[in-house]
């Protein structure tokens, strides 16, 4: 978004998913097996009238441009098919405004070429940006919703909701192509042989679960490669965490009961097994064999913890997920619960961002199907709110599952208390997201009497760059809302300067700014790019241009960047540098900006605080994409790097810890074991993967 400042250079447009040259052309039939199934947001029935507006929700849009978009969509009437499809509407530059579906695709789009028709202030502002409208026709409406839905996650249109979160659940995997099968987290496609236990709701979840499996089961987390180089038992044996099949401390028959047990509680049968082991327990006991029935008794330990960390565990419902939405303050949430093999398997909140004159039946109606894009569906799914096209949307999810999905939204019993549960959850995550925008926007506001900043900044951009004596170096910026840090806008920069000298914080910093303001100062090329820059004006979504600038540094940093941006003509943007207290504390920070004395807050100041958060968060990132870039070059480049290892000690640590990896996450005293491997070459090693990157 460009800020109203004249003095400000106008920015290049992004481009932005949606030119019509990259998606498929009017009458196209699609194949159903190749679609991934999502629903449009905010869609009606086919022959439903479209929503009212209300009094308070109505905007004044200007009778001329309202006009241009109502003969765009007659002319797109008079072309438009009875049948089913889903249409685009796009504006003077090709961006799509809105997606959607409908069975008469002519019927539909004639209810909004009506000039006299009491619509929403949200449809009147996509009808007053459309310039033309693209359809494509499909042989059935499920088709039409898949296509519709599919876009929507593509092209990501300002009028529809969307789903800001997609990313892959995570699964327990069993491992199948090995004697040992190994249990451990997996995400992304399925490929690898073996049993598939999930979705999780986080990383976390499965993190605790897997490790009170392996005190339940004993069954190894450990890779294939460190496995088949051990010659004793590793620590896990030793902390009871592993059965150590690695050295024949179990046999074969031995080690696969476990594993067949652990399948079995992983797939629903969990009482089978705790019976199972509560029957050895007490057989053990009565023969005497004490060790082995407290051996038992600990694994049975184990597998309670695993039910209670899992809160709620359903009689009747073995497969199912859970949605419940609550609204409040212009904001949706969805609260997701996963229930697996009758097991609670964690839940999570999601903030789709929707318009407030959006329903809350119409925020999830849109959100189901985006939400599913990439992740199958279960058998149930259970919603707090009838959604209209509830039947429609479970044909698609069927379609894509392959066998029969049922939606439907509980009146009593069982499921009508998982709803409550969730919906509980939903009101209780809204409200501390609600709380964090009121603490961000006071924060925000402080900063502005603070520092004395022209606005309230929307965007805050935080650089920081990485390196160890030169090497790996890497830059990095994190941004910060009004919402918080939002993590898609980060961006980190490979240090590509070859003249650079090593250590050259200056430089690196330099050449960050410069790619990064060299981009958004890109003048449009053509009408269409002009076209588009002035609809970005009015473009609610977030803004590309910062408004305030931070970076880790004194005066002399500071005043470096102040050079570059008068170099780039770029006046209108407020610059800060953060220097780190006396003996880096916290606390003691002084702050620079262009043209001014010295800044020092307070330590318990909650805008210093709140910089000091933005400041260490730019440094984890910054930090997290060096490490990165360093493993893979010591993955690539070996042991050989390391002063004074040569190929015979290097055969002979991959000998014993078996992968590269495990001799990274080697102690000194570790290493120091390793034959050939003295005290000092045990300590080089060590400082060579663990060196603080500056």
């Amino acid at each position: 978004m460009v800020h109203d400042s004249p003095e400000r250079p106008t920015p290049a447009p992004k481009a932005r998913r949606g030119s019509k040259s990259d998606l498929p052309q009017d009458d196209l039939t699609l194949d159903t097996s190749d679609v991934d199934p999502e629903t449009s947001a905010a869609e009606e029935e086919d022959d439903a009238r479209l929503p009212e507006a209300s009094e308070d929700t109505v905007e004044v849009v200007a009778e001329g441009t309202l006009s241009i978009g109502h003969a765009a969509i007659e002319n797109a009437v008079r072309l438009a098919p009875t049948s089913p499809g889903v249409y685009r509407m796009l504006n003077a530059a090709n961006d799509v405004l809105y997606v959607g579906k409908a069975k008469n695709v002519k019927k539909r789009l004639s209810s909004y070429a009506r000039a006299n028709a009491p619509l929403p202030a949200r449809i009147l502002r996509m009808i007053a940006a459309t310039t033309h409208v693209e359809i494509v026709s499909t042989m059935t409406e499920t088709e039409a919703l898949l296509l519709e839905a599919n876009l929507i996650k593509q092209l990501r249109p300002r009028f529809n909701v969307q789903l800001r979160d997609d990313k892959s659940f995570p699964y327990i995997l069993i491992s199948g192509d090995h004697w040992a099968p190994q249990i451990l987290k997996h995400r992304g496609a399925q490929s690898r042989p073996g049993r598939y236990f999930g979705p999780f709701a986080n990383a976390g979840a499965v993190n605790r679960t897997i490790t009170a499996l392996q005190r339940a089961f004993l069954i190894r987390s450990c890779t294939d490669g460190f496995f088949e180089s051990r010659s004793r038992p590793c620590l896990l044996y030793q902390i009871k965490r592993c059965a150590g099949p690695c050295t024949r401390e179990i046999d074969f028959p031995g080690y696969s009961e476990l594993v067949r047990e652990a399948t079995e509680f992983l797939s629903g049968r969990s009482h089978a097994v705790k019976e199972l082991l509560a029957a050895e327990m007490e057989k053990a006991s009565g023969e005497l064999e004490f060790e082995t029935a407290a051996l038992y008794r600990d694994r049975l330990a184990a597998l309670s913890a695993i039910q209670s960390q899992q809160g709620i565990n359903p009689r009747t419902v073995e497969e199912a997920d859970v949605f419940a939405i609550h609204q409040e303050g212009g904001y949706s949430c969805v609260e997701v619960f996963f229930f697996r093999t009758g097991q609670n398997w964690g839940n999570r909140a999601y903030f789709p961002k929707a318009e407030k004159s959006f329903t809350p039946e119409e925020v999830l109606s849109s959100f189901l199907a985006q939400f599913y894009d990439d992740k199958p569906p279960p058998k149930l799914i259970l919603l707090s709110h009838e959604i209209e096209e509830s039947a429609l949307l479970a044909d698609a999810l069927s379609v894509k599952a392959g066998s029969k999905v049922e939606v439907s939204v509980p009146k009593r019993g069982e499921k009508k208390e998982l709803i409550g549960h969730a919906l509980t959850n939903a009101r209780e995550a809204l409200g501390r997201k609600l709380a964090d925008t009121a603490t961000q926007s006071r924060l925000l506001e402080g900063m502005v009497a603070t520092l004395g900043l022209p606005r309230t900044p929307k965007r805050i951009e935080v650089y920081d760059n990485s390196h160890i004596q030169g090497t790996n170096a890497v830059g990095a910026m994190i941004v910060a809302g009004p919402d918080g840090f939002m993590k898609n806008q980060y961006r980190k920069f490979n240090i590509r300067s070859e003249g650079l000298t090593p250590g050259d914080d200056y430089g690196m910093m330099r050449e960050v700014l410069e790619r990064r303001f060299k981009r958004l100062l890109k003048p449009p090329e053509g009408e269409a790019a002009k076209a588009k820059e002035n609809d970005k004006a009015d473009d609610d979504s977030f803004p590309q241009w910062p408004d305030l600038v931070i970076i880790d540094g004194g005066r002399g940093q500071l005043n470096a960047v102040r050079e570059i941006f008068e170099n780039l003509g770029l006046t209108q943007v407020s610059l800060m540098a953060v220097a780190k207290g006396p003996e880096r504390d916290a606390g003691r920070e002084t702050l620079f900006m262009p043209d001014r004395e010295a800044i020092k807050l307070e330590p318990r100041d909650p805008v210093l605080y709140f910089i000091q958060r933005l400041r260490d968060e730019a440094h984890r990132f910054v930090i997290g994409s060096h490490r990165k870039l360093r493993k893979k070059d010591i993955r690539e480049a070996g042991l050989q790097e390391i002063p004074g290892i040569g190929p015979s000690r290097k055969r002979a640590l991959l000998h014993h810890f078996g992968t590269l990896k495990e001799i990274e996450r080697a102690s000194i005293a570790d290493l120091g074991k390793v034959p050939g491997v003295s005290a000092e070459s045990a300590r080089k090693i060590f400082e060579f993967f663990h060196a603080q990157p500056g």
